[in-house]
Order: structure tokens, then sequence, then C-alpha cells
């Protein structure tokens, strides 16, 4: 009960931040965007509208889990909440258990209101729907909660400007990661070893990418989805996890 309460007040506490209806407005216009810019294109105009649907959702709903989730705990400390916080009987890792929920649960109604104006777009458009583009958004919601969880592990540790920082490093490096892997089997000695342990200790973040199966119309597999998900929730689990212990042992006096 506890931990739901802090996330339905988180929940409601990200509805009044302004920072969120821009974001969302600015997403939408580019979804809409893609009408004008079909006409401009000739042929595959039905997987540009896809392309730039699917790409503005997934890149404002970073900009949303960053921006926002920075903010879940440094607000706290600012505004000295955080003291009174935990003089309650409420445990810190249950404290960031439901600001985490609280961000995800709006991250997933805005998702869902994005998705619906493409899923308009392409209807009026006449586009095909099909059930790859349903697991696409998806999969985008699941990397969504990943950089949250990043966003919130930083937060526990570092200021406001740096969490966003080292969060928009590891978005940008978790969607190259197999390429640092591929340039690493080139090298040799340290170089080598710090490549592969960037690949496996950073999220890959690509393993959430299926724009291409959409565009391309290309069915993903039962097997890998549930893979996908699976590797979702463990990352997730371990970063949440790692919060908690760093947060337990912070000195607030």
């Amino acid at each position: 009960m506890k931990v739901l309460s802090i996330a339905l007040n988180t929940f409601r506490e990200n509805l009044r931040d302004k920072l969120l209806y821009n974001l969302l407005i600015f997403a939408l216009l580019m979804i809409g965007s893609s009408l004008l810019l079909m006409r401009l294109t000739l042929g595959e105009f039905h997987r540009l509208i896809l392309d730039i649907g699917l790409g503005s959702i997934n890149f404002f709903g970073v900009l949303i889990a960053i921006f926002v989730g920075i903010g879940l705990v440094s607000k706290e400390i600012e505004k000295k909440t955080i003291y009174t916080i935990i003089s309650k009987p409420v445990a810190r890792y249950q404290f960031l258990l439901g600001k985490y929920l609280g961000l995800s649960l709006t991250l997933l109604i805005n998702t869902t209101i994005m998705a619906v104006g493409l899923l308009a777009v392409l209807y009026f458009q006449d586009v095909p729907i099909q059930i790859v583009l349903f697991e696409a958004l998806g999969t985008i919601f699941l990397e969504l909660m990943v950089v949250t969880a990043v966003a919130l592990l930083f937060s526990t540790f570092t200021s406001a400007t740096l969490s966003a920082i080292f969060t928009l490093a590891i978005f940008v490096i978790g969607h190259l990661t197999a390429d640092l892997k591929m340039f690493g089997q080139k090298m040799e000695g340290v170089g080598r070893g710090i490549l592969d342990g960037i690949y496996y200790f950073l999220p890959n973040l690509e393993r959430f990418n299926l724009k291409g199966h959409v565009t391309h119309r290309l069915d993903v597999a039962g097997n890998d989805l549930v893979l996908i998900v699976a590797y979702g929730a463990v990352y997730i689990t371990l970063l949440l996890l790692l919060a908690s212990l760093i947060f337990q042992r912070r000195d607030f006096r």
C-alpha cells in the first residue's frame, strides 16, 4: 500500500509537469507531420509514416523518461521533503519503487496517447495495421522503463544535470553496443577488454528496436519476444536493486 500511494502521488505530480505536455504535443506534431512528408515522398510512404511515428514515440518517450526521471529523487532533496519522507515508517526501497512505478504509469499513459495518434494516422491513410506494430510499441515501452531505471539509479547519488548527461550517454551507447563489440573484435589487449565489458555490462537497447520488423512487415518469433521481455525485466530489476542499495547508504544529514 505504501508503494502504491507513493506511485499514485508521483503520477499526480507528473501530470502537473508542463514539460510533460510540451513533449507530448511535440511528439503528436511529429507523428502528424508524416502526412506532410508523405506528400513529398515518392513510393514507400507507408514505411515513412511508420518509421517517423515509431521514431517519434521512442524519442519523445526517452526525453520524458530522462528529464522527468532524474527529478524523482533530486526534487525531493532540493525541496528538503526527503527528510520528512525518510522520517516516516517508509523504507527507502519502497520510496524508490513507488517513484519508479509512478513514472512508469505516466510513461504508459503518454505512450498510449502517442500510439493512438499514430494508429489514427495509419487508419485514415489506409495503411495496414499488423500485430508486429503493437509488439514494437510494447518493446518501446519496455525500453523506456529501462531508461527510467537508469535515470533513477543516477539520481540516487549525483546531481540532476549529471544524471541527465549520464542517462543520455547510456541511451546512446546502448544502441551502439553491438557495433562496439564488432569494433572490439578487431582490437587486442586492454581496448578489446574494455569494449567487451561495455557490451556485456551496459544495456543493449537495440534488443528493443523492432522498427525494422514493422516497416518491412516481418514477424517476430514468439521465443525472441519472450527473451526480449525477460532481458528487460532482469535488467530493470538489477538497476532498481542497485539504486536501492545506494540510496539506503546515502546520508542526508
